[in-house]
């Protein structure tokens, strides 16, 4: 019997009925029933609407921030920056960008056994809040401060938004691509604004201004979040597996305990010299590493998975990979691109300077205005669209053709002097941008599809650890960057991309066969 059937049903209200609901047979189907008679928000669940705002402004702050983090880091002291070397600062900031990804695994964890979906959500946010707050304030260790928190804000709230999506639908809803799409196209309206206003604010008055822009932005999701929680009818508050109480106990103060062990610790390294900033940066990229092994054993080897989940673990494992190698690319439109558009691009139009970090709104312009394409292609397809493993590869594709059309111009550059027109820029992005929604909105409503019940949260982690691997690894290649030459760079960064396209091409008979329920 499994561990869900062997419980008593949870017994709860929902807002929006008269009738109790619980978790048993009955009422799931009860719920798949409403759920796919509820077209209210452009065809799909209400509940979308609060998931795909939260995001909205979530983005806008992460992406925001991260769009002049690179830039910040590699300003000299004179211009308030940190005075990195265009190489240290982008890999310390896809370090940043690993760590996040890595607590994930915590975040989803801290869901599906301890505080449930909703709250972990909830209380990510605050901490991405305060994060962005701290780093308002112009003092280094701020700086640190405010990263670590962001971190592990958006390791409790993204993996377990997009599983709260995935529980709007059922396995066998047509509408479910369409609206992990939908809910994708929601997060790069936050990504293309977020860079703009940080990037007026960051370059043109003030780093920390830009900051301050973020937490507002965050600050207003967590409002917008907490006013249409009733939308999200239905859906528990409390984790569907919570350990006994006993062991809840033991697990908050080990928590706890291990946070404040793991802070005295790196402060008492740095203070004596042992821990810098480079090593640490080497530190996460050994965790990227391993982490992702540890987990899908974990997984595996759990007594709450069938027979059945762990099978279509298989296949699950083969569109990580791609993840990885797509986000390897995509991750350097916020670090390398913005540093090559900064140093080689002249990017006045019509006589006005653009900041270079608008490189990223022009990424999340793309995946915006290309995301309802996408969704009604999907939703008008029905049964004849494409299996998601094809579509995912072609994202992957994409991605890597979009640091292919990159090389033809950096062909014999050299020295300092030399100009890259803005059109070669906008062509890589809109190649990245386009393969972006489709392998981003075909693997989250995959891996919702795939993942064994007792790890919903913890499954769309593990698919988010695919991005801390990327990162981890880009965090060591992108020191190469300036070290090599620029067409070089980009030819073995988007070969990496192309390639494991291809190969996910050649197993794709083989992926429809062992994905069901994925289509």
């Amino acid at each position: 019997m499994s561990p869900r059937s062997s419980r008593e049903p949870d017994r709860e209200r929902d807002p929006d009925s008269s009738e109790p609901t619980g978790n048993g047979d009955q009422a799931a189907d009860e719920r798949d029933e409403r759920d796919e008679r509820d077209h209210r928000f452009l065809g799909h669940p209400l509940g979308l609407l609060t998931l795909s705002g939260l995001e909205v402004w979530e983005r806008f702050s992460f992406l925001g921030m991260q769009a002049i983090l690179v830039l910040f880091f590699s300003a000299s002291e004179a211009d308030n920056g940190l005075g990195m070397t265009p190489g240290a600062a982008a890999s310390v900031a896809a370090g940043y960008s690993t760590l996040v990804y890595l607590l994930s695994v915590a975040g989803g964890w801290i869901a599906d056994r301890m505080l449930g979906s909703y709250r972990s959500v909830l209380y990510g946010g605050v901490l991405i809040a305060c994060g962005h707050y701290a780093m308002a304030v112009p003092v280094d260790a701020f700086t640190w401060i405010g990263l670590g928190l962001i971190s592990a804000g958006t390791g409790m709230l993204k993996p377990n938004v997009a599983a709260m999506v995935g529980k709007l639908y059922s396995a066998t809803d047509e509408r479910r691509d369409a609206g992990f799409s939908l809910y994708y196209m929601s997060i790069n309206v936050g990504a293309f604004f977020g860079p703009i206003v940080t990037g007026l604010l960051g370059e043109d008055i003030d780093w920390h201004w830009g900051f301050s822009a973020a937490a507002v932005g965050m600050t207003l999701g967590l409002i917008q979040y907490v006013a249409g929680r009733r939308r999200l009818a239905g859906r528990k508050e409390s984790a569907e597996f919570a350990l006994p109480p006993a062991a809840m106990r033991r697990a908050t103060w080990l928590i706890v305990a291990g946070v404040l062990v793991c802070a005295a610790l790196c402060v008492a390294l740095s203070l004596a010299g042992a821990l810098t900033l480079s090593g640490f940066v080497d530190a996460l990229t050994y965790a990227s590493m391993a982490a992702p092994l540890v987990y899908f054993t974990v997984i595996w080897r759990s007594p709450r998975v069938s027979a059945a989940e762990r099978g279509r673990l298989r296949p699950f494992l083969v569109l990580w990979l791609a993840s990885v190698a797509f986000n390897f690319v995509l991750f350097q439109s916020y670090t390398v691109l913005v540093l090559l558009t900064d140093a080689h691009v002249n990017t006045s139009v019509f006589g006005y300077h653009v900041p270079s970090s608008w490189i990223s709104s022009a990424l999340g312009a793309v995946s915006v205005l290309s995301a309802p394409f996408i969704a009604g292609t999907w939703q008008r397809m029905g049964p004849r669209q494409p299996h998601a493993s094809n579509k995912l590869a072609l994202g992957v594709l994409l991605g890597g053709l979009g640091f292919f059309v990159l090389v033809p111009p950096l062909l014999g550059a050299s020295g300092d002097g030399w100009r890259l027109s803005l059109v070669w820029i906008v062509l890589a992005v809109l190649f990245i941008g386009v393969g972006d929604v489709l392998l981003e909105s075909t693997g989250l409503s995959a891996t919702s599809k795939l993942a064994p019940a007792a790890f919903s949260s913890q499954a769309l982690a593990l698919w988010f650890l695919s991005l801390a691997l990327a990162t981890g690894v880009q965090a060591q290649t992108v020191k190469f960057y300036g070290e090599i030459s620029d067409s070089l760079y980009f030819t073995l960064n988007g070969a990496v991309a192309v390639v494991v396209a291809l190969a996910v091409f050649a197993v794709a008979p083989w992926l429809r066969r062992t994905m069901h329920p994925v289509h």
